[in-house]
């Protein structure tokens, strides 16, 4: 399949000049603007893309990059970072001196992009997005991997930037390899922190992440005996009472089970147990669920700051996904006891789990904010025409030396799979690890370890 860019999915709609976003000045590509900040050298970058990459001459979107200088490494190496999602925002960072950026600052210049649809690049919002079904399925597809790539390949050129190094977290790993696969000669290695993602269709993925799902939910029960009863107490209250959420929507039992997404981070079954510590209140001699219980649930299970998040979750395994994604979280879940859609939580013969990173179908019926994406959602999901976005042959030539955090407990991207992409690549070396959880990036010192692992 050759070395060439990668453009994902079909030829799209010509979109009208209202774009949100679109730039004033197209005849600018490149404004930046450079500041102090805490001791550090800030330059943010705006720069012009093409909306679709395939038709550099149509619309243009801005997208937008953050690049920090330490005093002293003005011509050091550039690293960039590819943030988790899909749909998720470059960071924000204080006073540069915490966590893995003021590790990365002692040996780097740091680029934090804003992927296209977030923070400051083209934000994307059901307000301005297309209102056709068909069109706004097709720019969807505008915001997955092969575009965000080409998007930091022209960042790069108009940066004068030889080669740089790429940090990957979770989804940012996936965009690595499309990165590798699409400009090898562009990258002089990568780091990977929970997100060597597997090359198999993604049923095969929920069949890991389900079981690895039940075991944290077994962990937190086991830490919090009765959690377990009361959840299943609340599941049970919300399908007979009529509960609403501050947004004004009627709060679901399985809605409610999102709130399992935080059970993949470190310090995450302290932070579950207390929203569950009194989620019951009494009025008039009527049990109902707390306001501030429902405000809290509320805002964990919403996606309106989000909403590529889940509208993309599926669509970034539709390449290695023959035959279409179509719901595979919603049709797997079906296999694994605990997570059955139609299960009675009071029903002590089975274990009624909490969900991880998984989207149904009727997830996108009950949020607002998602409802009028159902659509297109369901469209990409009956979608088989996607092109590859991985070349196992230049991925298993590339040269750039890499080190990858591997977590053992990783409960949105399967170790086993990771560990057999992690043998596609030559130069890789692995740090595979039961100390951390998919946030070990933030939550502990892995990039040191990482650094350390690849000059070995």
């Amino acid at each position: 399949m050759g070395r060439g860019a990668r453009h994902w999915g079909r030829e799209v709609a010509h979109y009208p000049a209202t774009l949100p976003n679109r730039p004033a000045s197209e005849g600018v590509p490149l404004k930046t603007k450079t500041y102090r900040q805490h001791g550090v050298t800030v330059k943010e970058h705006r720069l012009n893309v093409p909306l679709d990459h395939s038709h550099p001459s149509g619309d243009q979107i801005e997208i937008f990059a953050r690049e920090l200088i330490a005093p002293g490494q003005e011509n050091a190496p550039y690293l960039l970072f590819l943030q988790g999602g899909p749909g998720g925002a470059g960071p924000r960072p204080g006073d540069f001196k915490d966590g893995w950026i003021g590790q990365a600052l002692k040996s780097h210049r740091v680029v934090l992009l804003d992927q296209r649809g977030t923070g400051q690049s083209a934000p994307f919002t059901t307000l301005t997005a297309p209102s056709e079904t068909q069109e706004l399925a097709s720019y969807l597809r505008l915001f997955l991997q092969g575009q965000i790539v080409e998007d930091a390949e022209a960042l790069r050129q108009e940066l004068g930037i030889q080669q740089w190094e790429t940090l990957g977290q979770s989804y940012g790993g996936f965009l690595t390899l499309a990165y590798l696969s699409a400009h090898p000669e562009s990258v002089s290695g990568c780091y990977f922190t929970g997100g060597l993602p597997g090359l198999v269709p993604v049923d095969d993925i929920y069949r890991l992440t389900y079981p690895q799902a039940a075991k944290h939910n077994q962990t937190y029960f086991a830490q919090y005996p009765g959690d377990e009863q009361t959840i299943r107490e609340v599941a049970a209250h919300l399908a007979d009472t009529e509960e609403l959420l501050p947004t004004g929507e009627r709060l679901t039992s399985n809605r409610m089970r999102m709130l399992g997404m935080s059970l993949g981070g470190q310090l995450s079954y302290d932070q579950l147990h207390y929203v569950f510590e009194g989620p019951f209140v009494t009025v008039q001699g009527e049990r109902r669920l707390h306001p501030q219980f429902l405000a809290e649930v509320g805002q964990r299970v919403s996606h309106q700051d989000r909403p590529l998040y889940a509208a993309l979750q599926e669509a970034i395994y539709a390449p290695t996904s023959p035959g279409g994604t179509r719901w595979a979280a919603e049709r797997v879940s079906a296999e694994f006891p605990g997570f059955r859609l139609d299960a009675d939580p009071l029903d002590k013969r089975e274990p009624w789990y909490l969900t991880g990173e998984h989207m149904f179908r009727s997830l996108f019926q009950e949020d607002p904010s998602l409802r009028p994406l159902l659509g297109a959602v369901d469209l990409l999901a009956d979608s088989e025409d996607w092109e590859p976005i991985y070349d196992r042959s230049v991925l298993s030539s590339t040269e750039a030396p890499m080190a990858a955090a591997i977590y053992v407990d990783d409960m949105f991207v399967p170790r086993q799979l990771s560990e057999e992409t992690a043998a596609l690549l030559p130069n890789m070396k692995t740090l595979i690890t039961n100390q951390c959880q998919h946030d070990g990036l933030r939550a502990a010192d892995v990039f040191t370890q990482l650094q350390d692992l690849r000059e070995d």
